[in-house]
């Protein structure tokens, strides 16, 4: 273990961090004074290091922070906030080997998963770095023949909370649009993974971001994203994160009037017909559940098979599943690495118990490593949709498999959940394809493929899977505001009231 503790401090050094876990307030690397927190290793069960809570304090300090830099930063050029966010993406793209190390080494992530992540954050900098100098308004023909025109203006401060699934990932998802339309960030990664956000704002700052405009909080939720949420500058909430606490958040966010976004969780069907090709189905639904040991909102928990091709398909997961490498998230050879944290480790594998008394046959593997908090590829069969297993979201690496009739019998099971954020559906039968992506509730659904994603596309869903999207052009109209200006240009003023002498 205490290699893995070097391996820490080394990076930590190498990305100038500091001697410890610390919040970066204003462009400086500050120490909380509330209770500790323990970042754990997932894979070696053992303590990494110690932080404090960050408090309402520092995040106050925040705030302010953010709200000062962000009337700088919306003050300059459209182009000259582009031209800053390409170099961001540039110096991300030459810290990639330590941040994706980094990123494996906390959050449990394999470094094969790490390093393709990472390279999408600075992809998500070049993206929105393009938008910076295109955003603007239109003119409308109103009937009164007055000019009127609108401009989409920053809100001013966002705050953001992101997990602990893919920590740098979400924290490059949610920055780059909301500096791209010019306002300040105060951010707050999951207590457990906040190392990679304070590295990628340090890097961020490096290369020519203002001091002070993104500000990392490093904190609990009930202390320190509190008192950002309540803060006055703060103009809106972004959260990521599970329906439980997206409820709290957003219930504390609508209390001081601010809108919010949440990107929440799922329970998304992968549907497969019976003239799909299996072997394609097959791989696709390894992917949409097993990748990340299935710490996805997107992970394509249902399976759901017609009922000719149901024992064929599962036979074909269940051999394939055998065959995938679980190892130490540092070794490039790990295909699935352990699940982040000890209370999630618990929640899966009470799940997996409690399916197993239900009535559900278990498939799974024996052949763990000798450490961490891994959980096998596993598949559940025997179970209806209303299961426990089919409607409550997992968040590990275990699929229900489910069997329908025919398309209207597919569809229905689809929809029979709270959530609606995800969805596919395998098939040669391009109609069934479009009519399937159609009926299905999701606001992200693919055809013959799954967990296909990118910045520039729109993603979010609906019900219990939240509200608001935030990725593509959509994102940048949640980041700003519409104002319509008005101008009388006639001789003679448009104005039925009033007198003069």
């Amino acid at each position: 273990m205490s290699d893995r503790r070097e391996i820490l401090n080394s990076l930590m050094q190498e990305l100038d961090l500091g001697g410890g876990v610390c919040s970066l307030v204003n462009g400086a690397l500050r120490h909380g004074a509330g209770a500790a927190i323990t970042l754990e290793d997932p894979y070696a069960r053992s303590e990494l290091t110690s932080y404090p809570d960050c408090g309402a304090d520092l995040a106050g300090e925040a705030c302010e922070a953010a709200d000062a830099a962000q009337k700088t930063w919306a003050q300059l050029s459209a182009a000259a906030r582009g031209d800053v966010m390409q170099e961001i993406a540039r110096a991300v793209t030459s810290h990639a080997a330590p941040l994706a190390q980094l990123e494996a080494l906390v959050a449990g992530k394999p470094i094969r998963d790490a390093r393709v992540e990472v390279a999408k954050v600075a992809e998500m900098f070049r993206y929105y770095a393009g938008w910076a100098d295109k955003i603007h308004g239109e003119v409308i023909p109103v009937p009164s023949g007055h000019l009127n025109y609108t401009l989409r203006e920053p809100l001013g401060v966002v705050f953001q909370i992101t997990p602990w699934n893919a920590p740098i990932f979400t924290a490059g998802w949610q920055i780059a649009p909301a500096i791209c339309a010019g306002n300040g960030v105060v951010i707050k990664p999951s207590e457990l993974t906040p190392l990679t956000t304070v590295a990628l704002v340090r890097i961020a700052e490096g290369a020519g971001l203002p001091r002070g405009l993104v500000n990392v909080l490093c904190g609990l939720g009930p202390t320190t994203g509190q008192a950002a949420i309540q803060h006055p500058a703060v103009r809106k909430v972004i959260f990521v994160g599970s329906p439980e606490t997206g409820r709290r958040v957003a219930m504390t966010a609508a209390e001081a009037l601010k809108p919010a976004v949440l990107e929440l969780g799922g329970k998304s069907a992968n549907i497969v017909f019976a003239d799909a090709n299996l072997e394609h189905a097959c791989l696709g639904a390894q992917a949409a559940i097993f990748s990340g040991a299935g710490q996805s909102c997107v992970a394509g928990s249902r399976l759901l098979v017609q009922r000719s091709v149901h024992a064929e398909l599962t036979q074909m997961i269940s051999e394939g599943m055998n065959r995938i490498t679980l190892g130490d998230p540092l070794d490039d050879a790990t295909e699935i690495g352990p699940i982040s944290n000890r209370r999630q480790y618990a929640h899966i594998q009470s799940m997996i118990a409690n399916a197993a008394t239900g009535g559900a046959a278990v498939q799974t593997r024996t052949d763990l490593p000798k450490e961490g908090y891994f959980v096998p590829p596993t598949l559940l069969t025997g179970l209806g949709n209303s299961a426990e297993a089919a409607q409550t979201e997992i968040f590990g690496p275990v699929v229900t498999a489910i069997p329908f009739d025919d398309e209207e019998d597919a569809i229905a099971i689809a929809n029979d959940t709270e959530f609606g954020l995800a969805g596919a559906v395998w098939t040669r039968d391009l109609g069934r394809a479009h009519r399937v992506s159609a009926a299905v509730r999701a606001g992200t659904f693919w055809i013959n493929s799954y967990k296909a994603i990118h910045v520039s596309s729109p993603f979010g869903g609906s019900l219990n899977s939240g509200w608001g999207r935030s990725s593509g052009t959509d994102a940048l109209m949640e980041y700003t505001s519409p104002k319509a200006i008005w101008l009388d240009s006639g001789e003679v003023p448009k104005i039925a009231f009033g007198y003069v002498s």
